[in-house]
């Protein structure tokens, strides 16, 4: 890790929110839905997908998921006449999962009907250690009954997640493959940064061999290249995977890959909640600084 990184990823809990937002302001929407509405119908015109979040978790009350359960409906609601191209990502700890499991699933549900009526799709998040049982039962449930129209996460970094990978084959699985954020213990997640790659390319691959969709999540250009490597082995259609980075985070590669023909999808977060988000995205992938600082210079330099 180079010296700036490490610095950012040592104090960026206690670096105020303005300066926070500063570098986390390319790669969030805005405070409103039609920010994201808006950075998603420019996307969709440089031919890239995107998947909507509405920041927030591990909330506090019933009403506080009763609040993003409407805003997760009024996302899907909002795509009708607009010929936009996104999906919904949601976290179950927004929709209660920490207050009430059945009050939260029921939650999760109705936003997935949604989805199922309007053909569109949610993908339910992964978040920390405590929450990964009750998310893939979820997942689980929701897939035989609104098969197509469902999928969620797994973390290359937690060391069960291979054996979540054998428990979920079967039709419609669909998942986004991403290393993990969250700070685990080294009881369930690997620290090594080289053998969670390692490990990230295994778990792909044991996905594409179940015959999975994968949505390829990661802006190493390693892993991209591993990915392609082995999408090349198994013969893979574009309609078996898709590619998915963060907004913000390195276009010259987005771009690379979606002139390569393949499909793109970019997570365009937005809301309130941004600072906790920031700051979370800042410590566990200093780089994201960095980029911003380039991106800086380049406007200045233009």
């Amino acid at each position: 890790m180079s010296l700036f990184n490490s610095v950012v990823s040592r104090t960026i809990m206690h670096v105020p929110g303005p300066v926070v937002g500063f570098f986390a302001k390319d790669y969030i929407a805005g405070p409103h839905l039609e920010d994201s509405l808006r950075v998603s119908k420019q996307l969709n015109d440089e031919g890239m997908l995107t998947t909507i979040d509405i920041l927030g978790e591990f909330i506090k009350t019933k009403d506080e998921a009763l609040y993003f359960k409407k805003q997760c409906l009024q996302i899907l609601d909002s795509i009708d006449g607009r010929h936009l191209m996104y999906n919904l990502s949601l976290k179950p700890t927004q929709l209660g999962l920490e207050l009430d499991r059945n009050f939260a699933y029921e939650n999760i549900r109705d936003i997935v009907a949604l989805a199922a009526r309007k053909n569109n799709f949610v993908r339910i998040d992964m978040e920390d250690v405590p929450c990964t049982d009750d998310t893939l039962t979820f997942y689980r449930a929701l897939r035989e009954e609104f098969p197509g129209a469902v999928g969620t996460v797994l973390q290359a970094y937690l060391r069960r997640t291979i054996s979540d990978i054998g428990c979920l084959s079967g039709a419609k699985t669909n998942i986004r493959l991403c290393k993990g954020i969250y700070n685990e213990s080294r009881m369930h997640a690997y620290k090594d940064m080289a053998l969670i790659n390692e490990n990230y390319v295994y778990c792909l691959e044991k996905l594409f061999q179940q015959k999975a969709y994968v949505g390829i999540a990661t802006h190493d250009e390693k892993l991209v290249f591993e990915a392609l490597r082995l999408i090349d082995k198994y013969e893979l259609h574009k309609k078996d995977y898709e590619f998915q980075m963060l907004l913000g985070v390195d276009p010259e590669l987005r771009r690379m890959l979606v002139d390569q023909g393949h499909k793109l999808r970019v997570y365009v977060p937005f809301g309130e909640s941004w600072l906790p988000y920031s700051k979370r995205r800042l410590k566990e992938n200093p780089t994201l600084a960095g980029h911003a600082l380039k991106q800086m210079l380049r406007r200045k330099a233009a």
